[in-house]
């Protein structure tokens, strides 16, 4: 049987959130992206 993984959601948000995409241009770009599809994020 396969474990289950708990990840913690502060540790990946800190990874991959918001704020964290806002440092590098790619970042940014990638933020820009989904507002534009979704709207606000």
């Amino acid at each position: 049987m396969k474990i289950n993984t708990r990840r913690s959601k502060a540790k990946h948000a800190k990874k991959t959130g918001y704020r964290t995409r806002q440092r590098t241009k790619g970042g940014r770009k990638t933020n820009r992206r989904q507002r534009a599809k979704h709207g606000k994020i």
